[in-house]
């Protein structure tokens, strides 16, 4: 591993484990209004005029998401069940996303016309990237596909910072105005949104750094 990947392992590391602190700290709070992250969920959803997305409780920890394929909104059982400031963050950020949808936020349709070219891509990426850095002193050809690859996917990492974002204002107005939280628990749902946010920017800048060393790798065996 170079030294970018040293770094970037360092901070994602650093970043998770922040975040996992945070959502630990902010789940001891109850929240006022009483309400669970699933009955925050179906009260967002509905006062945006969405029947048709269903709201699940899935296995694990940290596996909320939104799925555009099958409707439904998906919330861990912490989040599901939890009434506390960290389920309601987690729980509006996800509506957040289904609202994106049915308002047909452009950054999300293209995030989402992504998708399916990422999944074929991504199960050979690495393995190009690797015999075309094997290959280089012979031909440049299998490197400049795993580049190309690659790029594609440091893109769709950037797309997705705008979703992400947007989804978290989104969460943050609507309990804002429906006064779902308090002044104290908004805070700490911001707190909350903002570190798993950076998660993804994380992400996307190491991605980024990557793709300019290969890039630099390449350009030095071209010359």
């Amino acid at each position: 591993m170079n030294l970018i990947g040293m770094i970037v392992l360092l901070a994602s590391w650093g970043i998770s484990s922040i975040l996992k602190s945070k959502l630990r700290a902010y789940a001891k709070i109850k929240l006022r209004a009483g309400l669970s992250g699933a009955e925050i969920a179906e009260k967002m959803l509905r006062e945006h005029g969405i029947a048709h997305v269903a709201i699940t409780c899935t296995h694990g920890h940290l596996t909320d998401h939104y799925n555009p394929l099958s409707s439904t909104v998906n919330l861990s059982h912490d989040v599901y069940h939890g009434v506390n400031a960290a389920a309601a963050a987690i729980a509006a950020h996800e509506c957040g996303h289904a609202v994106q949808h049915a308002q047909g936020y452009a950054f999300l349709k293209l995030r989402s016309a992504m998708v399916p070219a990422l999944s074929a891509t991504s199960r050979y990426m690495p393995w190009v990237i690797i015999g075309g850095i094997f290959l280089m002193h012979t031909t440049l050809i299998p490197l400049k596909i795993g580049i190309a690859l690659f790029t594609l996917t440091t893109f769709f990492s950037f797309v997705t910072l705008p979703v992400e974002f947007d989804a978290s204002s989104r969460a943050l107005a609507w309990m804002d105005d429906r006064g779902v939280v308090t002044r104290e628990e908004r805070q700490m749902a911001k707190n909350a949104l903002w570190w798993a946010a950076m998660t993804y920017v994380v992400a996307a800048l190491g991605s980024l750094a990557q793709l300019v060393h290969l890039l630099s790798m390449l350009n030095r065996r071209s010359n």
